[in-house]
């Protein structure tokens, strides 16, 4: 069981079950000559909030208001403040 409190820096990371509060605009961008895509949600739980890092088909998957699992992502900090994303494992699933 994880929760947004829990979370660390450069740690793995799994949220059980935390609701969109906001997703922001989606911004493309071109890297090794492919294209691809990026939003940042903010996300929520009983603990705290933080912001989740969607990328490429992850953006269509999640919308704002929904509540999701983050199954063994990856947590980071960026600007001082703590950011979860899939990571190279992880998955993000609707409950």
């Amino acid at each position: 069981m994880g929760t947004i409190k829990e979370a660390q820096a450069n740690q793995n990371l799994t949220l059980d079950a935390v609701q969109v509060t906001k997703k922001g605009d989606v911004r493309e961008f071109s890297r090794y000559g492919k294209l691809g895509r990026v939003c940042t949600c903010r996300i929520k739980d009983a603990s705290g909030e933080m912001d989740l890092t969607l990328w490429n088909d992850e953006v269509d998957a999640v919308e704002e208001g929904q509540k999701i699992k983050l199954a063994d992502g990856w947590c980071k900090e960026w600007n001082s403040s703590l950011q979860a994303s899939t990571g190279k494992n992880g998955k993000i699933e609707k409950l």
